[in-house]
Parts: C-alpha cells; sequence; structure tokens
C-alpha cells in the first residue's frame, strides 16, 4: 500500500513522494516519483535514481532538473531514498555509516543485518511497487546515480543485466574496496571477509560481466574534493572495463565538483544516454 505525501505538477507531469512499508527493510521508506506527460496515454520505460551520502529522496528530485528532460524523453523518473528511516533503525554518529549511508547492500552483520538491505529493495521491492502502481514498462528499466548511488547503480546494473538495459553514474565511488569509505561501510555491514564484498564492487564485477552492446557513462569533475581524496578511483574501474573488454564513456569535466551544480549541467546527457537504449 503506497500513501502519497505530496504532489505538485511539473512540466506537464507530476512528481509525487510516496511512503510505503518496507517488507526488505522492516520500517517506513519513501521515494519520489516523477511521471511525464505520456504516461496519461500508455505505459513508459523506468528509470532508477540512487542518491549519495546523506541524501534522501528528496535531492535528486529537487536539485537535478532532470524533470525536463524526462517529459522530453518520455521516461519515468524514480529515486528512493538511501537507507532504511526510524527510532527502531540501528544508527552511526558518522555521517558516512547509517541512516542517509545504506550502500546500497544487504547487510549481513549485526546490528545493521534486519534494516539495511538497500540492495534487495532497490532490485526488488522498489520496482515490484512501481510497476504494480505506475504504467512502467517493466521490461525497459535503467538505473543511474550519484557518488554513493553511482556506486549502486554500477553495481545493480552490472549484477542484473536482464532487469536494466542502461547504466550511467555522476562521480561514483567506483572502487569501494580501495577506498576509506568503502571499506569502512562494507567491513560494518558485510564483515571483515572480503571475499563478500567482491559483489558490490564494480570494478571486481565488471571483469566476469562486460556488455560490449552497452557502453556505461560516466561523469567526473576535475575539481572533486573527494577524487583529490582519492574515495572515487575512476581510473581503477577504467582499467578494469579495459581488461575485460567494457564499454565506457568517462568524461572528466574540468573544474566541476561534486555538488548538484555539477549533476544539473549534465543529467541532460545522461537522460539521454538511457533514452537511446530504453525507448526501442
Amino acid at each position: 500500500m503506497l500513501s502519497l505525501q505530496n504532489q505538485s505538477a511539473c512540466f506537464d507531469g507530476t512528481v509525487s513522494i510516496y511512503r510505503h512499508a518496507s517488507s526488505e527493510c522492516q520500517c517506513e521508506m519513501q521515494f519520489a516519483v516523477y511521471l511525464p506527460p505520456q504516461t496519461r496515454s500508455h505505459r513508459v520505460p523506468v528509470l532508477y535514481y540512487l542518491s549519495g551520502l546523506t541524501c534522501s529522496e528528496q535531492n535528486f528530485i529537487t536539485k537535478a532538473a532532470a524533470q525536463r528532460y524526462a517529459a522530453q524523453a518520455g521516461l519515468i523518473l524514480v529515486a528512493p531514498d538511501t537507507s532504511p528511516r526510524g527510532e527502531a533503525v540501528p544508527d552511526d554518529d558518522a555521517w558516512d555509516l547509517g541512516k542517509g549511508a545504506g550502500f546500497y547492500v544487504d547487510a549481513a552483520q549485526p546490528p545493521w543485518a534486519k534494516h539495511y538491505r538497500m540492495y534487495s529493495y532497490v532490485v526488488e521491492e522498489l520496482p515490484s511497487l512501481v510497476h504494480q502502481h505506475f504504467p512502467t514498462r517493466a521490461d525497459r528499466q535503467g538505473v543511474f546515480g550519484h557518488s554513493m548511488g553511482g556506486h549502486g547503480a554500477l553495481v545493480c546494473g552490472l549484477r542484473n543485466p536482464s532487469q536494466y538495459q542502461s547504466i550511467s553514474a555522476f562521480a561514483p565511488i567506483a572502487a569501494p574496496m580501495q577506498c576509506s569509505w568503502g571499506q569502512k561501510a562494507f567491513s560494518q555491514y558485510l564483515g571483515e571477509a572480503k571475499d563478500a564484498w567482491k559483489a558490490y564492487d564494480a570494478s571486481e564485477l565488471i571483469k566476469d560481466r562486460a556488455n560490449p552492446e552497452r557502453p556505461i557513462l560516466i561523469d567526473q569533475g576535475t575539481g572533486d574534493s573527494f577524487l583529490k581524496q582519492g574515495q572515487l578511483l575512476p581510473e581503477v574501474f577504467a582499467a578494469a572495463c579495459e581488461q575485460a573488454g567494457q564499454p565506457l564513456i568517462l568524461r572528466m569535466q574540468e573544474d566541476y565538483d561534486h555538488s548538484y551544480y555539477f549533476i544539473s549541467t549534465f543529467v541532460e546527457d545522461h537522460i539521454r544516454h538511457h533514452a537511446k537504449f530504453l525507448n526501442c
């Protein structure tokens, strides 16, 4: 059961926030949906956006300026929260672990395992709800995201090639096993056995999951402080793609940082990238 929280007209379509009880996360979850005007007459493809650390379902839908381009392309946009929420959900004082920092994994360690099942939520539960309640083409889905959400988009897309026909990312955490953000989150959520980490590391997954017919688009700002700190590592993913034979469009955007100013500048290109594969 979905509960509509609010709704606004936008580019001849609607932006809505919905709330529901999640069986995967064992709490109430919220997600944003943009329905383009085409949905009034027929079913259309759906594009999922995964947000980064400290974000919620609100950031992309209010800051990315993507609705205009989704309306032109005839794509539904869906933006979930980044973690479970609520008083019963465990948290951490740090901003890069716990609420707002689910890392799109299915946690296996206490105290996280009960609620922090964001991978299964994004890949299974949320699409099931979306297809049930909105006029989607269930056979045409894409996924993209930013930072932690870029990591999530790469992982979800690579692990489920029959579900997602297109993948892109803004400044993703592209090799989480090799950066402090990923090492901290994976050790807490998944435990110390690093073999389990590989299932959530795009630079590991691509080694045997290349698809020559589906190029991946990544935009990365050269002025991004997290790039300079070694948290994002696009060069590691690029090298893995080259070795595996995966087409990768990696664009280093001069002077752009990690913010939604960066995302809103290039979101049209990403919408068009997905539309090429979804509108067919």
